[in-house]
Protein backbone atom coordinates (compact mmCIF):
# COMPACT_ATOMS: atom_id res chain seq x y z
CA UNK A 1 0.00 0.00 0.00
CA UNK A 2 1.15 3.62 -0.84
CA UNK A 3 0.87 6.02 1.51
CA UNK A 4 0.45 9.72 0.07
CA UNK A 5 1.11 13.02 1.80
CA UNK A 6 0.50 16.61 0.25
CA UNK A 7 1.71 19.62 0.86
CA UNK A 8 1.68 23.32 0.29
CA UNK A 9 -1.79 24.48 -0.53
CA UNK A 10 -2.68 27.60 0.57
CA UNK A 11 -4.77 31.37 -0.34
CA UNK A 12 -2.96 32.88 -3.30
CA UNK A 13 -3.83 36.48 -5.25
CA UNK A 14 -4.83 35.63 -8.85
CA UNK A 15 -1.67 35.43 -11.21
CA UNK A 16 0.10 34.04 -8.47
CA UNK A 17 1.88 30.92 -7.76
CA UNK A 18 1.80 27.84 -5.48
CA UNK A 19 4.31 24.76 -5.57
CA UNK A 20 2.12 21.79 -4.17
CA UNK A 21 4.28 18.54 -2.73
CA UNK A 22 3.42 15.05 -2.65
CA UNK A 23 5.32 12.47 -0.61
CA UNK A 24 5.01 8.95 -1.33
CA UNK A 25 6.04 5.91 0.87
CA UNK A 26 5.57 2.30 1.03
CA UNK A 27 6.58 1.16 -2.66
CA UNK A 28 8.88 1.32 -5.56
CA UNK A 29 8.00 5.00 -6.49
CA UNK A 30 9.79 4.93 -9.60
CA UNK A 31 7.88 2.62 -11.32
CA UNK A 32 4.51 4.35 -10.41
CA UNK A 33 2.25 6.28 -12.73
CA UNK A 34 1.68 9.81 -10.54
CA UNK A 35 -0.95 12.33 -11.08
CA UNK A 36 -3.32 15.68 -9.54
CA UNK A 37 -6.41 15.53 -9.04
CA UNK A 38 -8.76 18.76 -8.40
CA UNK A 39 -12.22 18.72 -7.29
CA UNK A 40 -13.68 21.86 -6.81
CA UNK A 41 -17.26 22.70 -4.32
CA UNK A 42 -19.78 21.07 -6.20
CA UNK A 43 -18.09 19.75 -8.83
CA UNK A 44 -16.58 16.41 -9.72
CA UNK A 45 -13.13 15.21 -9.32
CA UNK A 46 -10.65 16.13 -12.05
CA UNK A 47 -7.29 14.93 -13.76
CA UNK A 48 -5.13 17.55 -13.20
CA UNK A 49 -2.03 16.65 -14.73
CA UNK A 50 0.12 13.28 -14.67
CA UNK A 51 3.38 11.63 -14.99
CA UNK A 52 4.70 8.32 -16.00
CA UNK A 53 7.81 6.51 -15.05
CA UNK A 54 9.70 7.94 -17.78
CA UNK A 55 9.15 11.29 -17.40
CA UNK A 56 6.52 11.41 -19.49
CA UNK A 57 3.57 14.34 -18.43
CA UNK A 58 0.28 15.18 -19.31
CA UNK A 59 -2.23 18.21 -18.54
CA UNK A 60 -6.14 19.12 -18.99
CA UNK A 61 -5.86 21.71 -21.27
CA UNK A 62 -7.21 24.23 -18.68
CA UNK A 63 -3.68 24.00 -16.84
CA UNK A 64 -1.64 23.74 -20.25
CA UNK A 65 1.63 26.37 -19.93
CA UNK A 66 0.53 27.09 -16.31
CA UNK A 67 1.01 24.02 -14.87
CA UNK A 68 4.08 21.81 -14.43
CA UNK A 69 4.46 18.35 -13.00
CA UNK A 70 7.76 16.73 -12.09
CA UNK A 71 9.36 14.11 -10.13
CA UNK A 72 12.27 13.33 -7.77
CA UNK A 73 12.43 9.36 -7.77
CA UNK A 74 15.43 9.83 -5.03
CA UNK A 75 13.16 12.27 -2.96
CA UNK A 76 9.99 9.75 -3.53
CA UNK A 77 8.27 13.14 -4.59
CA UNK A 78 6.14 14.54 -7.01
CA UNK A 79 5.22 18.19 -7.68
CA UNK A 80 2.79 20.60 -9.09
CA UNK A 81 4.10 24.00 -9.53
CA UNK A 82 1.23 26.21 -9.95
CA UNK A 83 1.64 29.60 -11.85
CA UNK A 84 -0.96 32.73 -13.32
CA UNK A 85 -3.17 31.08 -11.11
CA UNK A 86 -6.84 32.05 -11.72
CA UNK A 87 -10.23 31.51 -8.97
CA UNK A 88 -11.17 28.65 -10.94
CA UNK A 89 -8.17 27.08 -9.80
CA UNK A 90 -9.58 26.71 -6.16
CA UNK A 91 -10.16 22.95 -5.48
CA UNK A 92 -8.89 20.37 -3.16
CA UNK A 93 -5.61 18.94 -5.14
CA UNK A 94 -5.33 15.55 -4.77
CA UNK A 95 -2.29 13.29 -5.52
CA UNK A 96 -2.74 9.73 -6.95
CA UNK A 97 -0.40 6.78 -7.12
CA UNK A 98 -0.90 3.88 -9.94
CA UNK A 99 1.41 0.82 -9.98
CA UNK A 100 2.10 -2.90 -8.82
CA UNK A 101 0.37 -2.13 -5.32
CA UNK A 102 -2.47 -0.52 -6.84
CA UNK A 103 -4.12 2.86 -6.63
CA UNK A 104 -3.44 5.65 -3.98
CA UNK A 105 -4.94 8.46 -2.96
CA UNK A 106 -3.41 11.70 -0.78
CA UNK A 107 -5.84 13.35 1.53
CA UNK A 108 -6.11 16.39 0.08
CA UNK A 109 -4.26 20.46 -0.15
CA UNK A 110 -7.02 23.03 -0.60
CA UNK A 111 -5.48 25.59 -2.90
CA UNK A 112 -7.31 28.90 -3.09
CA UNK A 113 -7.52 31.59 -5.21
CA UNK A 114 -8.97 34.98 -4.43
CA UNK A 115 -8.07 38.62 -4.27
Amino acid sequence: QVRLVESGGGLVQPGGSLRLSCAATGSIFKRNVMAWYRQAPGKQRELVATITSGDSANYVDSVKGRFTISRDNTKNTVYLQMDSLKPEDTAVYYCNSKGAMGISWGQGTQVTVSS
